[in-house]
């Protein structure tokens, strides 16, 4: 396999998985993946500004290592969080455990050894960490965007509550009041 068909691939493929969760989940767990995919849009940029690591290759006409970020990331947010997310300590473990596995085995033996990705001036242990640091701040935001669906959702019960209610219930108007006093 080449590896434009392999990078190709890396960011197709994992999102034909989500049809085997249920859509209220993907739907629910899409904002987090979304921001996880910004923030390391902007980790991806620090790193290449600060010399950290260097991309031999993209996705042809991509100029950023986004079959990684909109394809592997979004998708293993969104599944991490479908199976774990509630338990924080459980989050940063295997967080930290698929950081590390993802860096050491898919950044420097598969694609490392293609010429695609090359750490530079960062230890694969660093960039694991740095990721995990990444994966609280997502986790955070998960919180926040759980606490706006709550409060959305009992905002919009309470707003459909008076919009269903009986139009005898209803005050009359001012003007059609003093006609039926007379």
């Amino acid at each position: 396999m080449n590896n434009q068909m392999l990078m190709w691939s890396m960011l197709f493929l994992p999102w034909l998985t989500l049809f085997f969760m249920n859509k209220e989940e993907v739907k629910r767990f899409m904002p987090a993946a979304l921001f996880s995919a910004l923030t390391s849009v902007l980790a991806v940029e620090m790193g290449e500004s600060l010399g950290w690591f260097i991309y031999g290759q993209t996705t042809y006409p991509l100029r950023t290592s986004s079959y990684l970020i909109f394809g592997l990331n979004c998708v293993t947010t969104i599944w991490l969080f479908h199976f774990i997310y509630g338990n924080f300590g459980k989050y940063i473990i295997i967080d930290l455990v698929l950081n590390l596995g993802f860096i050491y085995l898919l950044h420097i033996y598969v694609l490392g050894s293609r010429g695609i990705f090359h750490e530079i001036g960062l230890t694969p242990f660093r960039n694991a960490l740095i990721t995990t640091a990444d994966g609280v701040l997502v986790y955070a935001y998960q919180m926040w965007q759980e606490g706006i669906f709550v409060h959305y959702e009992k905002a919009e019960r309470i707003k459909n509550l008076q919009l269903l209610q009986p139009k005898a219930a209803k005050p009359l108007d001012p003007e059609k009041q003093e006609d039926n006093e007379h």
